[in-house]
């Protein structure tokens, strides 16, 4: 099993406001970088591409009371996957950090670990970033 977890990052919106936020892929877009193409989404699910890799599909499986949010992959994407934003009260603040989940076969683990650690990285100082912004 191949486990990757982003650093966790402290961010001024409480635990409700990021759940509804992460409970939609409409607002997705923003969190993901410049190689993220054909992006398209509705409330449940996504689907996009990226340059150079492949394409990826992905749902949200549950909405778990405020804390966390299950994201599974589709059909579409290459192999299969658990994706989680887990989320934590700090105050009036909250903390949220990704975690990912997939039996990846030896190549794939080799070519992918690394690209998708900086991916779910990206993810989370974005969040931080544009719920700041907000």
């Amino acid at each position: 099993m191949t486990r990757i977890e982003s650093s966790k990052v402290n961010i001024a919106k409480s635990m409700q406001q990021l759940f509804e936020f992460l409970s939609d892929f409409n607002n997705y877009k923003p969190l993901m970088p410049e190689n993220v193409a054909n992006w398209e989404s509705t409330k449940d699910d996504c689907s996009f591409s990226v340059s150079g890799m492949a394409s990826f599909g992905m749902e949200i499986s549950d909405r778990i009371s405020n804390d966390k949010i299950k994201i599974i992959s589709t059909p579409k994407s290459p192999f299969r996957f658990e994706l989680f934003f887990c989320l934590e009260s700090d105050g009036d603040n909250s903390i949220a950090h990704v975690l990912f989940e997939a039996d990846l076969n030896p190549m794939i683990k080799m070519m992918a670990e690394k690209p998708l650690a900086n991916l779910f990285e990206h993810m989370v100082v974005q969040l931080k970033a544009h719920q700041e912004q907000v």
